[in-house]
């Protein structure tokens, strides 16, 4: 048989046919599969030939001070667009269209070869491109006027937040990050209450023809604006603390309410203006920004060493393990003499004699010495959590606990014992004590009112306080000190405020070894002033000023002095 006999025709003619049907099924399968498991897909595609989905910004909600001043809004943006018609060169009419925009906007757009070249491309595609933002209203009645049927033109509107008073609070406000439409809280009330604050998008379809021409609008969705914040913030005086707080100098200043923790008033320098951050900023820009540390919030979560403000809870320490009396006296020759040291006075050559009041008001150090070296720092330590330091003060934004030593503390951080010299040292506030300037301001108002209260920042917070465990009489002993370090003390410059009444505590705390104060800036002490103020019969005051290596407390007296001052005129206009 010869080779091309082998197989017969029928066998032939069943692989083919055996062929065939395999091609069919496999396009069967393929159309099943594009019909059925695809379907969606090919719908979505083809919708999207004619259907345009976009999205409707909502404005986000407001943050207002405590009379309904805003400290955080929205402003409209107007943008003006060139919208492609599909020819394929710009002709000497859309040119004159041009010159015309460019005039209105202060710019020479024709003269832009890049932008000419874009404005092409999107003149050919029908796409649209960005000619400029944020127009004014006379800019926009100048278009309308003078290309009123232009159909190269279309204007849209967005809203960009917006804060009034620039850096004014910015600690507490915090800022925003923005993508596209969405702007998101990234720091203090914008990132904690940014689900009440973003609203809701909203959605529209538009219908387009094979030109690219909206023909019809739908709204799918409708955008929600965000809900208002309300804060304890009384505008006028953060802008009084902001006024009379040297913008070169670091540091914070706290207003508060001391009955009820109302905020009144956060500054914390150096600041900075939210609104940066709602555009792209530079890399040089940002590391520039970071220099001088200006989105630390001071008031909250920066840690000083007390100074001579602790002294007011050594004194109470002692008055109520009696070791002292309100009559006790001290012969202050300038130094405390500890083992074979000398611990020096503010005052090097000596108070001379002085009681327990004259001693606080002066700011004497030797009594407390003396003090030191018959207490124990867990004792200190103890009246020290009773005042609120080294613990939360429950308000609602981040911040540092401070730190209290210990014995134990240090034998579990240091791995060394605790040695009856720095009991001296923490006893004026010193040694490894820290508090941030929050901690003070409660602790001051727990002298003028007998408890310790939670700061508020929204006036929808509930009040909360708890007792100030210490003897009413020891309390009563500390106010009337207080009053005693403005009359006759080291905040005398601040007794001739007519019909003002305060009682303070000033401090200079020491950063480094005396030794090395005068080889730079940054060795110098930290300057506070902490007080309660009372003006006629208006509701009482807590301030706390805290000035970073002032070289002394007077900085922040003259701060509070003249705080003081421009407080009494606001309130004898009102």
């Amino acid at each position: 048989m010869y080779p091309h006999m082998r197989y017969p025709v029928t066998y032939k003619i069943k692989i083919f046919a055996y062929s065939i049907f395999f091609l069919l099924c496999v396009i069967a399968l393929r159309l099943v599969y594009l019909q059925i498991n695809s379907m969606e897909w090919f719908a979505h595609r083809s919708k999207k030939n004619f259907l345009q989905m976009s999205k409707v910004q909502s404005p986000r909600g407001n943050i207002l001070d405590r009379t309904g001043n805003l400290l955080a809004t929205n402003r409209p943006l107007t943008s003006l667009h060139w919208c492609g018609t599909g020819k394929y060169r710009l002709a000497e009419d859309q040119f004159e269209t041009l010159e015309t925009i460019g005039t209105i906007i202060n710019q020479t757009l024709t003269h832009d070869e890049e932008l000419i070249k874009k404005i092409s491309r999107a003149e050919r595609h029908r796409k649209q491109i960005l000619l400029t933002t944020d127009l004014s209203v006379e800019q926009l009645s100048q278009i309308a006027e003078q290309l009123p049927t232009c159909p190269n033109i279309s204007i849209s509107t967005h809203f960009k937040r917006y804060y009034p008073y620039q850096s004014f609070a910015s600690h507490l406000l915090g800022y925003l990050g923005a993508m596209g439409l969405d702007q998101y809280g990234k720091m203090g009330l914008e990132k904690l209450f940014e689900d009440t604050l973003k609203g809701d998008h909203g959605t529209v379809v538009n219908i387009i023809d094979s030109l690219g021409r909206n023909v019809t609008q739908t709204t799918l969705k409708e955008a929600f604006s965000g809900s208002n914040v309300q804060t304890t913030i009384d505008l006028d005086i953060q802008h009084l603390c902001e006024e009379v707080f040297p913008s070169e100098r670091s540091g914070a200043c706290i207003v508060m309410d001391p009955v009820n923790g109302d905020l009144l008033a956060v500054l914390s320098r150096p600041d900075f203006d939210p609104a940066i951050f709602l555009q792209k900023i530079s890399s040089y820009a940002w590391d520039e920004l970071q220099k001088d540390q200006p989105f630390l919030n001071r008031a909250f979560n920066a840690a000083y060493p007390p100074g001579s403000i602790f002294k007011l809870i050594t004194i109470s320490a002692a008055l109520e393990h009696d070791m002292i009396t309100p009559e006790t006296e001290f012969d202050c020759k300038g130094y405390y003499l500890f083992g074979k040291r000398k611990y020096w006075c503010n005052r090097r050559y000596g108070h001379g004699t002085l009681n327990v009041k004259q001693a606080l008001a002066q700011s004497c150090n030797p009594l407390l010495y003396d003090i030191g070296a018959h207490i124990s720092v867990n004792t200190l330590a103890e009246y020290a959590y009773k005042f609120g330091l080294g613990r939360r003060t429950n308000v609602m934004l981040p911040e540092q606990v401070g730190l209290v030593p210990t014995t134990q503390w240090k034998l579990d951080t240091k791995g060394e014992r605790w040695w009856p010299g720095e009991t001296l040292s923490v006893a004026i506030g010193q040694s490894f004590l820290l508090t941030t300037p929050l901690q003070i301001a409660r602790m001051i108002s727990a002298i003028y009112t007998g408890y310790l209260v939670s700061p508020r920042i929204l006036c929808t917070e509930k009040i909360a306080h708890e007792q100030l465990a210490i003897k009413e009489e020891t309390r009563k002993f500390l106010k009337k000190s207080m009053r005693r370090v403005i009359t006759s003390g080291t905040g005398k410059r601040l007794h001739h405020v007519k019909d003002m009444k305060i009682y303070a505590k000033t401090s200079t705390a020491q950063t480094s070894a005396m030794s090395k104060r005068n080889l730079s800036t940054e060795y110098l002490e930290h300057g506070w002033f902490a007080g309660n103020i009372v003006y006629k019969d208006h509701p009482p005051l807590t301030m706390v000023i805290v000035v970073e290596r002032a070289g002394t407390a007077q900085v922040a007296t003259g701060i509070a002095k003249n705080f003081l001052l421009k407080y009494k005129k606001l309130m004898d206009s009102t």
